[in-house]
């Protein structure tokens, strides 16, 4: 007879442990360590907005200004832009925190992943979209994101084109 109840014991603590992931999953949401979220849009070339209302700020990056309130729009900052947009609106990707959880205004810091595994951090710093930005912290990738911004100016990608010096 306890052999009989053995299976359905196993499911009630699978199915409660899972609701406690779900739940908590929709309460911390992109403020857990790890997240997977929905990109609703991108505000700039290296910030996006996840979950209708969470602002992301990518760790270790910068890209030119498009949307700055007091700064006019800077050379490659479209491009930027665009790639951004390109790679993570209106799709699930994962939040992945290092260091500080928000900067000064307020959004989230995080890498970002697609499905597929590739890091937009670095990705937009290969392409010459994006270049290396460390606002006081260091960070994991801080060496890759070095080389890749080296690869990409020695290359002549992107920004980098025209520009002898950033």
């Amino acid at each position: 007879m306890k052999q009989k109840n053995r299976p359905r014991f196993k499911f009630v603590i699978s199915a409660l442990l899972g609701i406690v992931i779900i739940a908590s999953y929709w309460y911390w949401g992109p403020l857990a360590t790890v997240s997977l979220v929905y990109a609703n849009r991108a505000i700039d070339g290296d910030t996006i907005e996840v979950n209708g209302f969470y602002r992301v700020r990518y760790i270790g990056i910068d890209t030119p200004e498009t949307v700055h309130p007091t700064k006019p729009v800077e050379f490659w900052g479209p491009e930027a832009s665009q790639r951004n947009k390109e790679l993570t609106e209106r799709k699930l990707i994962l939040l992945v925190r290092d260091g500080r959880n928000k900067d000064d205004y307020d959004r989230l810091l995080r890498y970002i992943y697609l499905a597929n595994g590739v890091n937009i951090n670095a990705q937009l710093v290969a392409e010459g979209h994006a270049y290396y930005a460390n606002y006081g912290d260091g960070f994991r990738f801080q060496a890759e994101i070095l080389q890749l911004e080296k690869e990409a100016r020695d290359g002549k990608r992107g920004l980098w084109q025209n520009t002898p010096n950033r």
